[in-house]
């Protein structure tokens, strides 16, 4: 799979390539769809100032619903039954950031990428021990904090450190956020982090927060549907011309580079 770089404001996104947009999308009849997210992955799904979920992922899921004639009713749900939450029929469709993965395809299916974002690390302000993943991996001492269950967590086990998911330098939190807020408090060292999850905790706290090193790898996102959905092709036609479209660049400029800074 192909993708293009996205490169605005410093930072460095990739608007993940798709199949050629179809000549006339599938039309839904106006079928009510089941989404679930978390509302705790800023800049793709968060409560805004009135406590509304918004977020890229929003966006998305709304305009494909819209383009295929097709209403989204959403609710909120915790990381770690989302995808089961999905897998079973719950929900029709769940967005948490999710990394497409051969071990989650098992589970459930995935619309293609709708976008791939880059990891890097996040420590604190002040801190000097750490330039990257090798000088992370030598020092013992550092810690990581991580959101267990996520491709965070799974970059620091297996991209950072020894394969070993029970490795004591892994401390897990509930949310990406209480991870964050043990890096300010001291309690870990680090945390991975895309890009623009980076960017929003550096500005909302100067001086707290730096990203430091070559990005670690770049996670493919997509959305998940329950195994054999017939949603699958249509959202991938929908994804495919909001893409050829300029829509979809368009969201993703808005949502990583422009809404912090209004």
């Amino acid at each position: 799979m192909t993708s293009r770089t996205l490169l605005l404001s410093g930072a460095a996104l990739f608007l993940a390539a798709l199949p050629a947009a179809a000549q006339e999308l599938p039309d839904l009849d106006g079928r009510v769809i089941h989404a679930v997210t978390e509302n705790a992955y800023y800049p793709l799904n968060f409560a805004g100032p009135d406590g509304q979920g918004i977020g890229l992922e929003y966006d998305v899921i709304n305009e494909a619903a819209k383009r295929l004639n097709a209403t989204v009713e959403w609710d909120l749900t915790a990381w770690d039954v989302m995808i089961e939450s999905v897998r079973s029929g719950q929900f029709d469709i769940g967005a948490d950031g999710i990394t497409i993965s051969a071990e989650r395809a098992e589970q459930v299916d995935f619309t293609e990428p709708f976008i791939t974002v880059e990891q890097y690390f996040l420590v604190r302000g002040d801190e000097d021990r750490i330039t990257g993943a090798e000088s992370f991996t030598e020092n013992t001492d550092l810690l990581f904090g991580a959101q267990a269950g996520t491709s965070a967590f799974y970059t620091a086990v297996y991209d950072v450190l020894d394969g070993d998911e029970a490795n004591p330098r892994i401390k897990t939190f509930d949310t990406f956020g209480a991870s964050v807020q043990a890096l300010k408090a001291g309690d870990v060292d680090a945390v991975i982090a895309d890009q623009a999850a980076s960017a929003g905790y550096i500005g909302a706290d100067p001086g707290a927060f730096k990203q430091v090193g070559e990005p670690i790898k770049a996670d493919p996102l997509g959305f998940i549907l329950t195994p054999g959905s017939d949603l699958v092709e249509p959202f991938d036609a929908a994804l495919a011309e909001m893409k050829a479209d300029g829509w979809l660049e368009e969201r993703i400029n808005y949502w990583f580079f422009e809404y912090g800074e209004q």
